[in-house]
């Protein structure tokens, strides 16, 4: 018994060496990758901008001309609203434009000289008039003392003859006038109302362009909410809109680490759908306010701590990277980045 102990102890120390280096060489037999110590690995979800997309005035749909799944280009036609009530207003706007326009150029000509010689030619009749009117009440006052007219009959002549040099003072102001012209201010009161035509003018303009809504970017879309023959208020959602660009992580660091990252920093972002084809990318946006740990963020071990919130920004992003997928997020704290990272 006592020569066995000595065997058995050193078949067990050769056992124990033989297992410690199978399990090291256990992750080169199952193709599996260490991460260098330098390295920070974190866990997050792609996060991708959507957009809801509607029309800024009122009306009723008439056309929807993609639906949900379809790429759209930026600036691509995506719906309209029926827009013959912002077409006659427009065509009202512009009526209105012309009448101030031929208004102010009236005002800014001045009076035709037709118009100046018809009013010189009035004063001249108003003269001749009263001229014949102080003749008249001439005679009826040299007839008067001999009883030949009457009283009322002179008080009459008398009323006549300032009636004549009422109407002569009247055209004679008449024609100055219009010798003198248009008043500076009745063209400034001309041109403002000529601006406030334009502005409305601009305005139409405006809202029948409204009734076409266009895409704003690139991006695929992801819910068709309305239908030709909807009544829509301003601001009602017509299309939701998933943006190609940009592509971000949102990912969270535990507080003893946050030293160790900076915006800028290189990172690779690994998707379990294709863990061999890593996107590379940079540290953008840093929270400088913590937070408990989201439950949406799966790591090795159930964490309680305060994090702060990363952006990480995709530097080639593709169709690989899909609205909330999760994925791991390796810092390179060694890595060198090209471009600036985008908050």
């Amino acid at each position: 018994m006592k020569h066995r102990l000595p065997r058995i102890a050193a078949l067990l120390v050769v056992a124990g060496a033989a297992a410690a280096g199978w399990w090291y060489d256990l992750p080169a037999r199952f193709g599996w990758t260490q991460t260098e110590e330098t390295d920070l690995t974190l866990y997050g979800n792609v996060d991708i901008r959507q957009v809801q997309l509607g029309f800024r005035v009122s009306g009723r749909v008439s056309e929807m001309l993609v639906d949900e799944g379809d790429r759209v280009e930026s600036g691509q036609l995506l719906a309209r609203l029926d827009n013959q009530t912002y077409a006659d207003a427009l065509r009202a706007a512009e009526a209105e434009v012309a009448s101030q326009q031929a208004n102010l150029a009236k005002l800014k000509a001045g009076p035709r000289q037709a118009e100046i010689a018809q009013a010189r030619a009035s004063l001249a009749e108003q003269t001749y008039n009263l001229a014949n009117a102080e003749q008249a009440l001439e005679r009826a006052r040299q007839l008067r003392p001999g009883g030949a007219i009457s009283q009322a009959a002179l008080d009459q002549a008398q009323a006549a003859r300032d009636m004549a040099a009422a109407r002569v003072d009247a055209a004679n102001e008449a024609l100055r006038l219009l010798e003198e012209g248009t008043r500076e201010e009745d063209i400034a009161a001309a041109q403002a109302s000529l601006h406030a035509a334009e502005a409305n003018l601009a305005s139409a303009k405006t809202a029948l362009g409204d009734t076409e809504l266009h895409a704003p970017a690139e991006g695929v879309i992801l819910s068709r909410v309305r239908e030709p023959g909807a009544i829509l208020s301003p601001g009602d959602a017509t299309y939701i809109l998933s943006l190609d660009r940009p592509v971000w992580v949102r990912t969270y660091i535990e507080e003893p680490d946050l030293g160790r990252i900076h915006p800028g920093m290189a990172v690779e972002v690994i998707t379990d759908s294709a863990p061999d084809r890593p996107y590379r990318g940079q540290v953008g946006f840093i929270s400088p306010v913590a937070e408990f740990t989201p439950k949406s963020v799966e790591t090795p071990e159930l964490r309680t701590d305060l994090v702060y919130r990363l952006r990480v920004v995709v530097e080639e992003p593709d169709t690989g990277l899909r609205q909330g997928m999760p994925v791991t997020v390796r810092v390179l704290e060694n890595g060198d980045v090209e471009t600036s990272a985008t908050n």
